[in-house]
């Protein structure tokens, strides 16, 4: 089973961390799996993204024509990578930063406003670990303790106090009430 995985938004909101703790968490589950950055010259503020496969064969390479699961935190990305979602797959919107529309029939939105939920735990930064909770309820394909392990295990020794939010932010995200959202 292959799976792909897009995280976009803007410099600034964590999406490489995001992609490189899915990345782990993966691993941490024995899956074979590639992790690729992308990002602008303009860095804080300007575009990125990250492309994760998991498989449990080798992986053969990224930047996959489509993805099964994309994560938007800003309306530019979107724009950007609707159309990259495979027939069948999710879109989950951060509708804080980007308008809830629906262009596509064959795709599943998952609509939730995540940094305005971040800034009810006290920090926006913690969109893009609050967003990974919404990913794992929505695909099921791992728990957010593994995550958490996977956090823990990114996060270097400087930032290891910030583990106890980003932990309520994940389980925020897993308890969100998907079936509020038409998924």
């Amino acid at each position: 089973m292959e799976k792909n995985f897009v995280i976009a938004g803007f410099g600034g909101q964590g999406v490489l961390l995001a992609g490189e703790v899915l990345a782990n968490a993966f691993m941490l589950e024995d899956k074979k799996v590639t992790w690729y950055p992308c990002y602008g010259a303009e860095m804080r503020g300007g575009t990125v993204n990250c492309e994760i496969v998991m498989s449990d064969e080798e992986v053969s390479s990224v930047n996959k024509k489509e993805a099964d699961f994309i994560i938007v935190l800003n309306q530019a990305s979107f724009d950007k990578f609707e159309p990259k979602v495979k027939k069948g797959g999710y879109l989950i919107v951060n509708t804080s930063l980007a308008e809830k529309i629906e262009n596509r029939s064959d795709i599943h939105y998952v609509f939730a406003p995540i940094s305005e939920m971040a800034e009810k735990l006290g920090n926006v930064k913690m969109a893009n670990m609050l967003s990974l909770g919404l990913l794992m309820r929505a695909s099921g394909l791992l728990s957010v303790d593994i995550l958490e392990k996977a956090l823990d295990t990114v996060l270097p020794v400087h930032r290891k106090n910030l583990l106890p939010l980003n932990k309520n932010a994940m389980e925020m995200g897993y308890k969100y009430d998907l079936l509020a959202v038409n998924c």
